[in-house]
C-alpha cells in the first residue's frame, strides 16, 4: 500500500509540539498556519488554520496506527468506525494553495473588523452576499455575521473567517 494522507488530532494547543515530534521523527506532515492581523503586539501572529488537527503522509500498513496513538501531544488519528479515512492528495493541495492566498495577502485580518462593519460572503452558499460583521467567535478562527434576507430580517450566520472580506466603501 503507497503512503495516504490521514488527520491526526493534537492535544489542545499542542499542534506546534507535535508538529515538531512528527519532524523528529521523519514524518511527512502538513500543518496549515496561516499568519493573523492582530492588535495587540503580545498576541500569536502565525496561528493553526485548523486548531487541534495536522495531516501526516504515512503507509499505514508500515507504521501501524500505534505510533501515532502514543506520541506525545497526540490524541490519534481521526477514525471512523475505528479505520482512519484518506485525505484526498487534492484535497491537501488546495488547502495548501489556500493558505498560501491567504498569507501572501497579509494573513486573516481579524481585528479591522468592527461589530456594524459591512462585510462581503466571498465562499459557500451565500457566496456573493453583504452581511454585516457581528462579533468574532473565540477559538475557532470564526465569525458571526448577520444576513438581510428578503423580509428585512438579519439571520445570524457562523462562517470560517476566511471566508469574508470587509466591504470596500
Amino acid at each position: 500500500m503507497a503512503a495516504q494522507w490521514y488527520a491526526l488530532r493534537s492535544k489542545p494547543n499542542k499542534e506546534d509540539f507535535l508538529w515538531r515530534q512528527l519532524q523528529a521523527d521523519k514524518i511527512e506532515t502538513y500543518y496549515p498556519r496561516v499568519r493573523v492581523q492582530t492588535v495587540n503586539p503580545r498576541a500569536r501572529k502565525i496561528r493553526p488554520y485548523f486548531p487541534g488537527y495536522l495531516f501526516v503522509h504515512v503507509d499505514l500498513e508500515q507504521t501501524g496506527y500505534s505510533p501515532f496513538h502514543w506520541m506525545p501531544g497526540s490524541s490519534g488519528l481521526v477514525t471512523f468506525d475505528g479505520e482512519p479515512p484518506e485525505v484526498p492528495e487534492a484535497l491537501i493541495a488546495v488547502l495548501r494553495k489556500r493558505i498560501e492566498e491567504i498569507n501572501a495577502a497579509g494573513g486573516e485580518v481579524l481585528d479591522a473588523l468592527r461589530s456594524g462593519d459591512a462585510v462581503i460572503i466571498e465562499e459557500g452558499p451565500f457566496a456573493g452576499y453583504e452581511a454585516i460583521f457581528d462579533v468574532r467567535i473565540s477559538g475557532n478562527e470564526r465569525v458571526r455575521v448577520l444576513l438581510n434576507l428578503l423580509n428585512k430580517q438579519q439571520v445570524p450566520l457562523d462562517l470560517p473567517t476566511g471566508q469574508i472580506r470587509k466591504k470596500k466603501r
